[in-house]
This record gives structure tokens, C-alpha cells and sequence, in this order.
């Protein structure tokens, strides 16, 4: 009676816990650098590995290329849940830290993760014509600086322009503070280098979302600065430059800019190649 039962409940059950193969797959911590690369530093066989969350049995999807926020300083790799099971693949990048590492490190990673993505996503059935980067805060920051300055991605022999979009959440647009500290910079005064997103303004970006929180309460500017960027890009003739604020929002903005990016993310999607 007891197994009759246990059958008859086992019948019941939906199909995911009848073993299916689940829809979404995640395989944690990649190293995104050659062996030998690693073998140099134990810190980059440490930090310099990514996650892959991606939907099974599906070709050609889009991958968003996710880098953290910490001020360059802190922050770990995460996939956040509300770009979980949306139909796109999610790479979470980890990235070496201040003060371990200094500038340009940081950026040089963030290159390394994503020509990663562009040669490796097709293994997992991914599109490389359809790569999107990116991040909140110091990861925005990384995710334009990869997008509009061409020459990082360019070491690796991949065109910045191949980008399918950027979504750039509370970027700083002017040279971040953490590589401002570095060279005895104060917090307060703004400056505008290679290493900032402003000096590298172009009209041929691939689209740019630019989403802060409210001007009000964001952290130092931080919606001035984007706002000159999106009016910059604008003056060169960029048409593909888009500037959203959320009002009531602070520097932790994700809860209403994650609805809008995915939304964005499935025109986006409609509109790369096979």
C-alpha cells in the first residue's frame, strides 16, 4: 500500500522533480585567463574567475556580461534574480582589487571576462552577436570604459563595437575615485582622463543605457555626470544614448532599473543577428 502510494505521488509530481533537466544551468567559478597566466599570482587564480548562468537546450540566446559594484575595492560576483530566468544568459565576473592591484588592472580583467564570453558563450549555446555588458556602481564604470574606449578590447582582438548594448547603472562617467585616490586625488575634485568614460565620447557606441538614482540623493553628482555623458554623446551625433533617473532612489537604484533593463534587453534581443 505504503509503495502504491509513493508511485501514485511520484506520477503527480511536476516534471522537475521527476529529474527533467532543470530550464537554467549555472557553472561557477571559470577562469577567465590561460593557465599560464594564472601560474604567475596566486591572486589572479583567486579573483580572476566568472560564472555562467545560462538556459539549456536554447540557441543563440543573449548574454549579459555582469560586472559588481565595490568601488573597485570590495564586491564579489552575484547574479542577481531578477535577470534570472528571463530568457538570457548572465555571466558574473569577478575582477582583481584596490588596493592589491591598481589602475589599469581592473580594467584589463574586465577585458579579459568579456573577450572570454565572445570566444566560450557559443559552447553553451549563447550567440556572440548578442553580449551586453553591464554592472552597477564601480561595475558600470568597468562596463563603459570596456564600451567606449575600443582599445582595451581591442588587446584581445575583439571589436568594442561587436557590443550588442551597454546597461550602465550609477556608472561614474568622470575618472573613478578609487583610481583618483590612487594618485592623491580628493574625492570632490572631478577629473576627467583616458580613464574616465566622458574623454572617450563617441557617436558610434552601441546603444547606451544610462540609469542613476534620484539626483537628490545619489552619491556625489552621480547623476550630473551621467547626464553630461548622455548630452555629450548626443552632441556627437550618438542617436543610441538613453538617460533614465529614478526619483526616490539613492545609489542602490537595481530594484527599479533591473524591470526597465530587461524589457530593454528583449528589443535588444529582436534585433541581433543569428
Amino acid at each position: 500500500m505504503k509503495r502504491s502510494v509513493l508511485v501514485f505521488l511520484f506520477l503527480l509530481a511536476p516534471p522537475l522533480l521527476r529529474g527533467q533537466e532543470p530550464a537554467y544551468s549555472t557553472i561557477s567559478d571559470i577562469p577567465y585567463y590561460p593557465e599560464e597566466v594564472r601560474a604567475t599570482d596566486p591572486y589572479i587564480a583567486q579573483r580572476c574567475v566568472l560564472d555562467v548562468y545560462y538556459p539549456n537546450n536554447v540557441k543563440d540566446f543573449l548574454t549579459v556580461v555582469w560586472f559588481h559594484g565595490g568601488g573597485l575595492a570590495a564586491g564579489h560576483k552575484h547574479i542577481y534574480e531578477a535577470l534570472k530566468e528571463q530568457g538570457f544568459g548572465v555571466v558574473a565576473v569577478n575582477y582583481r582589487l584596490h588596493p592589491q592591484v591598481t589602475c589599469p588592472t581592473y580594467i584589463e580583467d574586465a577585458a579579459a571576462a568579456v573577450a572570454w564570453v565572445f570566444n566560450h558563450i557559443a559552447e553553451y549555446g549563447g550567440n556572440p552577436n548578442a553580449i551586453v555588458l553591464s554592472g552597477h556602481s564601480a561595475g558600470a564604470y568597468l562596463s563603459g570604459m570596456l564600451g567606449l574606449d575600443r582599445r582595451w578590447l581591442q588587446a584581445h582582438r575583439i571589436d568594442a563595437n561587436r557590443i550588442a548594448a551597454l546597461f550602465l547603472l550609477s556608472a561614474q562617467t568622470i575618472t573613478h575615485f578609487t583610481i583618483r585616490s590612487e594618485r592623491n586625488i580628493p574625492d570632490k575634485q572631478p577629473v576627467v582622463d583616458e580613464y574616465a568614460l566622458l574623454y572617450h565620447v563617441r557617436p558610434d557606441t552601441p546603444p547606451i543605457y544610462l540609469m542613476t538614482g534620484d539626483r537628490e540623493l545619489e552619491l556625489l553628482g552621480r547623476y550630473e555626470e551621467n547626464a553630461y555623458l548622455w548630452r555629450m554623446l548626443r552632441l556627437t551625433g550618438n542617436q543610441q544614448a538613453f538617460l533614465y533617473e529614478f526619483d526616490g532612489y539613492g545609489h542602490s537604484m537595481l530594484e527599479p532599473a533591473f524591470p526597465l533593463m530587461v524589457a530593454a534587453l528583449r528589443e535588444t534581443m529582436k534585433n541581433v543577428k543569428p
